[in-house]
């Protein structure tokens, strides 16, 4: 199935570390100080959502910053505007909730790696073979990880990243069931950016990681 369509890799520090934080503030400016103890406790991937005001003003300040040593994509991507405005100003990969081909066509011919959003076999399916990079298993916490199982019956090359309310123990499991890696939001970020302990987030993420590693 991989030869039958182009397909742009997925970055090598999302590959590598098999974890995706979803980093959803409440302002831009907020990004720096989570971003800082994140990257320093070993997160290599970072998903910046649209539903933060700012995102793309911030993005060329914390790719200078951090740009050489995680990935950081650009999440929650909803019009082909804004994919179009994300790709220029050079996110790792996108992240969109929904299924589409049209924005797996775009992305593809900007060089860009995406992952679109779907539950249904035939979301996944229709994502996967219009060349998506991997598809997101959305919401993940509604199926678990056996899902993924029995989804590599009829589709034994898809690569698949779960999102949405997978803790500690589901990364675990569901890198155990052949996720490509997990997506990670509020279980690991908890209260960061509503003036949470920054430290208890270095603990958390160090947590994340470690059960990630390979």
């Amino acid at each position: 199935m991989t030869g039958e369509v182009g397909r742009v890799a997925l970055p090598q520090h999302t590959v590598d570390s098999r974890l995706v934080v979803v980093a959803r503030a409440q302002r831009a400016e907020d990004y720096d100080a989570v971003l800082a103890v994140l990257i320093d406790a070993g997160i290599r991937s970072v998903e910046l959502t649209l539903t933060t005001p700012g995102t793309f003003d911030r993005l060329p300040h914390l790719l200078a910053q951090y740009g050489a040593v995680a990935d950081l994509g650009i999440g929650t991507v909803t019009s082909a505007i804004d994919l179009a405005r994300a790709a220029d100003a050079g996110a790792s990969y996108l992240v969109t909730p929904i299924t589409s081909p049209a924005f797996v066509a775009q992305a593809t011919d900007a060089g860009v790696p995406i992952v679109p959003g779907g539950l249904t076999p035939t979301e996944l399916y229709a994502s996967w073979s219009a060349g998506a990079s991997a598809v997101k298993i959305f919401p993940a916490g509604q199926v678990g990880p056996g899902y993924l199982k029995d989804l590599r019956g009829p589709f034994p090359d898809l690569v698949a990243v779960p999102s949405g309310g997978v803790d500690l123990d589901g990364a675990s499991a569901w890198l155990a069931a052949g996720a490509l890696a997990v997506s990670v939001g509020g279980p690991l970020l908890g209260d960061a950016f509503a003036g949470g302990d920054l430290v208890a987030l270095r603990d958390r993420a160090q947590a994340f990681v470690e059960v990630c590693a390979r």
